[in-house]
């Protein structure tokens, strides 16, 4: 566990940004009180900030449609997929070491075991991460960030919020920001240049693998920001849960159809 003991020394290195995590939960709360005038009558429990949300999914939807969903319907196409699927693996790779630090605050020993055994056999035989080894040995890939860790030890989700440019979340899950962005080992890179270029090569990577999900999202959902915002809490909620969330009341999330990201 000398690798594991390493992650978790360099990771937890976070006074600073839990500090700024404690600010940005004040400055979200001011932001929710001055917001509250903004939620309509008939707005959803899950979503108080309705006419809010709606307003910055309308920016994203334009801005995505102007250029985000160009650029990676260009890089789909372009790029052959045996090379979309190594930048892939190599950006999995570096998010496993930030799930494994999440699944030992979760005092969550497997998570924990297969994200370690993940790196290290996919760093060392998936030559850095670019084949995805571990996965074809089936050890089995937990995805936690700090938001899943407040979650896991009971902080509530809290409103629903439709966030700039980063897209779904809620109240939880933006006050984790800081600490998810410290964890980032890509935003760790210390030449700039190369750091943005990883950063804008991994959105546009990500958005590529989603444009046959949101293709069909266009095509059979009614209300889009319903859509949406419904599928995004249910599977974050399952998410939490790993898998086994307990059942809800009347306010029960509605079910919504997977519709699982294409390569």
């Amino acid at each position: 566990m000398t690798l594991g003991a390493s992650v978790l020394t360099s990771q937890l290195s976070l006074r600073q940004p839990v500090r700024k995590a404690a600010q940005g939960l004040l400055l979200a709360g001011l932001l929710l009180t001055l917001l509250g005038c903004a939620s309509g009558l008939q707005a959803s429990p899950h979503d108080p900030l309705e006419p809010f949300n709606r307003g910055v999914f309308r920016l994203n939807d334009t801005l995505d449609a102007a250029l985000v969903k160009p650029v990676a319907t260009l890089y789909r196409d372009r790029t052959p997929t045996r090379v979309r699927q190594g930048i892939g693996n190599v950006f999995g790779n570096l998010e496993d070491v930030w799930s494994a630090v999440n699944s030992a605050l979760q005092l969550n020993g497997r998570a924990l075991t297969n994200s370690v055994t993940r790196v290290v056999i996919n760093t060392v035989m998936g030559v850095g991460g670019v084949v995805d080894v571990a996965s074809e040995m089936d050890i089995e890939r937990h995805t936690k960030d700090f938001g899943h860790t407040l979650g896991f030890w009971g902080v509530p989700p809290g409103p629903y919020i439709m966030l700039p440019i980063l897209g779904p979340s809620t109240l939880r899950d933006t006050v984790a920001l800081p600490l998810d962005w410290q964890g980032d080992l890509v935003r760790q890179f210390p030449y700039v240049p190369v750091r943005n270029a990883a950063t804008v090569l991994r959105g546009v990577d990500t958005r590529s693998s989603l444009l046959k999900a949101t293709t069909m999202l266009e095509e059979v959902a009614l209300d889009r920001y319903t859509f949406t915002r419904d599928a995004f809490l249910q599977r974050r909620r399952n998410d939490i849960f790993d898998g086994n969330p307990p059942e809800e009341e009347s306010s029960a999330l509605p079910e919504v159809p997977d519709m699982k990201a294409q390569p």
